[in-house]
């Protein structure tokens, strides 16, 4: 029993395959055709005449379902051994069925994917498969229980009773004819005129009804009377059995749903809960991060303020330091042309004038020398004190954290050779500074030789013309000479200042 349910999933695809009309019904002839496929793949003899001995009629038309199983089942099914091959029987009826409801264009898969596909459906579908599902309307005459007379209604058989209505657009319904276990139809000899009658036992009443063909006849005595059978068996029609199962299944599955939302809702929670501990935790590391980077940035625009102001003195030394050498090439100029006047005096007055005032002129640029030079190395010295204040606050942060020590490492080097090469530019200053001094040196010889010229001239003055008192520098102590001449401090503060700059340093290191 199990094999022939299976064999019929099959063959309902098979047969609404040839229904191209859609009408519920197929010809004889692709009837003929699909029996014999069916003989031949499940190895069953095959009588080419027994469709036609089966329906005796003289209509050609179409053969419905229900008119199609009985002998599906006599001449067929029943003659089923099981020696042949469930495959090939399950091909054959794809083969047929494929073409019609199965679109190529929007298949994703092969051909043998979308076969294999159809056999499960096949055999996890239900038993009951819509083969077992009656369904008959039409037009049949109906005699009257009063009158007697035959009129002409539309009936719509259901799996418990059958409605006849006025027309088939179903707009007015004249009554039921009810169906139970008790029912019973049997066919009707032909009288009074009529053909194809038989006739519906009821509990209530009895019904005589006639059909335009002996086919739709036997359809409808067949369709009844399976509708009898089901009643009989206590089961419920297929559709409606298939809906209940259906429905316990959808709430079922709703019951499972639920429990999965529920379970789904706590698992949400949770996720929430601990999304929400990890986003305070990335606020907090981001917020640790800014204030990192702030402090950073902070630490990189102060050293570079400083650099940029180190640079920036550097520079302006630089300027100062060419200036002051053009101011010594224009005095030496000048010098050359004070003695070359000097040697061109024509007379011994005009000559002692012209000493006169070109001493009294070198002794204000002098003086203007030594203000600059004072004024200079007051600059250097803010300059040291600027650079050991810097080197101070350089190992100040070195030894604030060893983490910065060590990414400021290449930095503090860095700084180092800055300093290296000031303390260069400062010796090269100096040796600049003692040529600067051997120059001024000359021009003092130089002025000493035009005093001496002078007093020369003074004598001669006085032996002709009486005594004459000209004015002469006084005495000064030594003093050291610098690029811009002499210094503003002597040899001994010199020293005493180093010798502090150099304590401080040390005292720093062993800090560190």
């Amino acid at each position: 029993m199990a094999l022939r349910d299976e064999l019929l999933k099959s063959i309902w695809h098979a047969f609404t395959s040839l229904d191209v009309d859609k009408s519920g019904k197929v010809s004889k002839s692709q009837l003929k055709v699909l029996s014999h496929n069916l003989c031949t793949v499940m190895k069953i003899p095959h009588d080419p005449v027994a469709l036609e001995e089966h329906f005796k009629d003289d209509d050609e038309g179409p053969v419905s379902n229900q008119g199609y199983m009985p002998y599906l089942n006599r001449f067929i099914l029943d003659k089923v051994t099981g020696n042949f091959d469930l495959q090939d029987f399950n091909k054959m009826c794809w083969t047929l069925s494929f073409r019609k409801n199965l679109d190529q264009s929007l298949l994703l898969i092969s051909n043998d994917d979308a076969f294999k596909i159809w056999c499960i459906f096949n055999f996890l579908s239900e038993d009951t498969y819509p083969l077992t599902v009656v369904t008959e309307e039409g037009y049949m005459m109906k005699k009257g229980h009063k009158r007697k007379n035959w009129t002409e209604r539309w009936f719509m058989l259901k799996p418990n009773s059958i409605s006849y209505y006025v027309g088939e657009d179903l707009a007015e319904k004249k009554g039921d004819i009810l169906l139970d276990r008790n029912c019973d139809v049997e066919p009707l000899p032909d009288k009074d005129g009529k053909k194809c009658l038989f006739l519906i036992k009821s509990s209530q009443k009895t019904f005589e009804i006639s059909v335009s063909d002996k086919k739709k006849k036997h359809e409808w005595i067949l369709a009844i009377q399976t509708c009898v059978s089901l009643l009989r068996q206590c089961r419920p029609a297929p559709h409606r059995e298939a809906r209940q199962r259906r429905r316990d299944l959808r709430l079922k599955l709703r019951a499972e749903q639920e429990e999965l939302q529920l379970r789904m809702k706590e698992l949400q929670l949770a996720n929430e809960a601990k999304q929400l501990e990890l986003e305070n935790m990335r606020k907090a590391l981001e917020e640790a991060a800014t204030n990192a980077a702030e402090e950073e940035q902070r630490r990189l625009q102060t050293q570079t303020e400083l650099q940029d102001r180190y640079q920036t003195d550097l520079e302006r030394e630089q300027m100062v330091r060419k200036e002051m050498e053009k101011q010594v090439a224009q005095k030496s100029t000048e010098l050359e042309q004070y003695l070359q006047r000097v040697r061109e005096m024509e007379g011994m007055y005009r000559q002692l004038e012209d000493a006169l005032e070109d001493e009294k002129r070198a002794r204000q640029e002098e003086e203007a020398v030594r203000k600059l030079q004072a004024r200079l190395l007051e600059e250097e010295a803010t300059k040291r004190v600027e650079l050991e204040e810097f080197h101070l606050r350089q190992q100040r942060a070195i030894s604030q954290t060893e983490a910065e020590k060590r990414e400021l490492e290449k930095e503090r080097v860095a700084k180092e050779s800055a300093l290296q090469a000031a303390m260069t530019q400062l010796e090269q200053l100096e040796q600049e500074r003692q040529g600067a001094l051997e120059q001024y040196q000359t021009v003092m010889k130089k002025l000493e030789d035009a005093t001496n010229n002078t007093k020369t001239w003074k004598h001669k003055v006085a032996e002709h013309e009486g005594m004459l008192r000209l004015i002469q520098p006084g005495s000064k102590g030594q003093q050291m000479i610098t690029n811009w001449g002499p210094a503003a401090f002597s040899d001994a503060e010199l020293t005493l200042r180093q010798k502090k700059w150099q304590e401080g340093k040390n005292q720093t290191a062993e800090a560190q």
